[in-house]
């Protein structure tokens, strides 16, 4: 195993953190990559998850929260860096604009102003086009070409599990290389944070009030969650056609790593999982620390299972 591990690269809490470092980022892609339309979604992001954004309330999904936002942004731009070194011919435009669907692929969680029943939960099963449709608005807000919207909602649309990305039909072979990033950096974001475990229990009642079936309670999906391990790791390798092998190279030119620390993060993720789920007669979510997220899902919900 590597001794550095991923979240000591950068100060993954902290907005400011994570975006210094995508301009260092693109700065390496290009010296005078123009960041100014990179900055000015990521701020409108920000914003909006928030509760600044004219017309949308603020972000009350506990798992598709802002800190997933800022995980996949940042992990779009290594990926993109890592195609850049690895030969891929991306211009500057094209990867503002996978930036910025990374940035909003799940603002679909976000509740209108006026929307006072529930919580962004219930959106689950319809984020994805949701989200497709604040991009277009946020594109046309922003002066972006016809093509470009239809890029980016198409990059969206790759992080929706349900759908087959074979049937996607993309505008160009460099939009569906994005694309699949951004299905990549999505997963690779979720799992290898290292608040993965405590914050699936949030994600147990997204599903819930989403009326997503197949997880009969907190416990329930953390032992569900094992064979999740192997489902997304064949997703990224084959569907996704194994873009995350971009991170490599990136690490490599960035910080002199060698190994990709986003696979190391999961497994360790996981074997600590496989271990808790061994304990016998324990219950798994006392042994699930991190920030007292446990203790926040107790005093929102009442435990069950």
């Amino acid at each position: 195993m590597n001794e550095t591990n991923l979240y000591d690269l950068v100060e993954m809490n902290s907005p400011d953190a994570v975006l210094d470092e995508v301009l260092t980022v693109l700065r390496l892609i290009s010296p005078d990559y123009n960041v100014a339309p990179v900055t000015t979604a990521f701020t409108t992001t920000v914003d909006l998850y928030e509760g600044r954004y004219p017309g949308y309330k603020a972000c009350n999904t506990g798992y598709h929260d802002l800190n997933h936002i800022t995980d996949t942004f940042l992990a779009m731009a290594r990926l993109i860096h890592g195609a850049v070194i690895d030969g891929d011919s991306l211009s500057n435009r094209e990867i503002a604009i996978g930036l910025t669907a990374s940035l909003l692929h799940d603002t679909g969680y976000i509740q209108e102003e006026h929307d006072n029943q529930g919580t962004g939960s219930k959106y689950t099963t319809i984020h994805v086009e949701r989200s497709m449709d604040f991009f277009k608005i946020y594109g046309i807000q922003h002066d972006f070409l016809e093509e470009e919207i239809a890029a980016g909602q198409s990059m969206i649309l790759c992080t929706d599990l349900s759908v087959d990305i074979s049937t996607i039909t993309f505008p160009s072979i460099t939009v569906e290389l994005l694309g699949k990033m951004l299905g990549a950096a999505d997963l690779l974001a979720q799992m290898s944070d290292r608040k993965y475990l405590e914050k699936l229990l949030f994600l147990y009642y997204e599903f819930k009030e989403g009326m997503v079936d197949g997880y009969e309670s907190e416990a329930d999906i953390l032992r569900k969650t094992v064979g999740f391990y192997d489902f997304i790791a064949n997703r990224i390798e084959t569907t996704l056609d194994g873009v995350d092998r971009f991170i490599v190279p990136h690490l490599a030119a960035r910080w002199n790593i060698h190994v990709n620390l986003y696979h190391e993060a999961i497994q360790s993720q996981k074997d600590y999982l496989l271990q808790i789920l061994a304990i016998p007669d324990s219950d798994p979510r006392d042994h699930l620390r991190r920030e007292k997220i446990v203790d926040k899902v107790r005093s929102e919900y009442k435990r069950v299972g």
